[in-house]
């Protein structure tokens, strides 16, 4: 990481499946007999093993796709990092069953799907006749390319760059509000994050929380301007946190039980 800069990273931001205190093992004390590379390709099982030098245990983790990453230590082994895969396959099947259920948007919208906007379920419909084909979400109105076909290229589209005027907008309102200094806010397309900032006060937020409600994009906001405050995760960081947004409890549960919706 480029000195200077810090991630401040939400506690939800990691992947929804895996669990909050997923297993580890302490490493041994001993050098690596057969190292593991880097990075490698789903190995049976679907399994994905990752070399780390900072990390002190194994750890097991499960993605989005249904693999599961074994971090491994500087001084472990990929032999013992299967054993201990082994001794945590009843977590690995409970978080797998948890991952099926989870909703998921559909992958191709046309007239008549359900997405996310503004906190809500809405259905694509047709607008009124006019000179150019357009649909409705709740009550919003999206000029299309034509009704037929997949209409969420153009309506993503739509979302982000209402995203790049509300989410800056917004961002700016609340840090006034909180009086931190921010200099620059992003809105990116981001696949495993709500929202980061740095120490410098740049705050980049994902562009999918203009389909959320307004109180969890308040909440994703407040909790980076916090991290101004406070780089981490501390009991201090959650009291400022309880400080200006009361109820993010409430949004945070909205995400975890939501965001796989959005992608996340």
């Amino acid at each position: 990481m480029p000195p200077g800069l810090i991630q401040g990273f939400l506690d939800f931001l990691a992947p929804a499946d895996a669990s909050p205190a997923p297993p580890v093992a302490p490493a041994p004390a001993r050098p690596a007999t057969s190292p593991a590379p880097a990075s490698e390709a789903p190995a049976e099982d679907d399994l994905v093993f990752e070399r780390s030098a900072r990390a002190e245990r194994y750890r097991l983790t499960l993605r989005k796709d249904g693999a599961a990453v074994v971090t491994i230590p500087a001084r472990g082994t990929e032999r013992e990092a299967r054993a201990f895969v082994e001794q945590h396959r009843d977590w690995l099947e409970r978080a797998r069953a948890r991952q099926r259920l989870k909703p998921r948007a559909p992958t191709v919208w046309t007239l008549g799907t359900h997405v996310l906007w503004r906190g809500e379920l809405s259905e694509i419909r047709k607008a009124a006749e006019g000179e150019r084909p357009s649909v409705c979400v709740a009550a919003d109105v999206f000029r299309v390319p034509r009704l037929d076909g997949d209409l969420r290229p153009t309506l993503e589209a739509h979302f982000l760059r209402r995203a790049k005027i509300e989410l800056p907008a917004r961002t700016w309102e609340l840090a006034a509000e909180t009086r931190m200094a921010v200099t620059e806010v992003s809105v990116r397309n981001q696949r495993t994050r709500w929202g980061s900032c740095t120490t410098g006060g740049v705050i980049s937020l994902n562009w999918r929380l203009v389909q959320a409600p307004d109180l969890v994009r308040d909440y994703v906001i407040y909790h980076e301007l916090m991290h101004l405050k406070e780089m981490n995760h501390s009991d201090r960081f959650w009291r400022r946190v309880e400080e200006v947004c009361p109820r993010w409890r409430e949004a945070e549960a909205w995400l975890k039980r939501n965001g796989s919706m959005l992608g996340l």
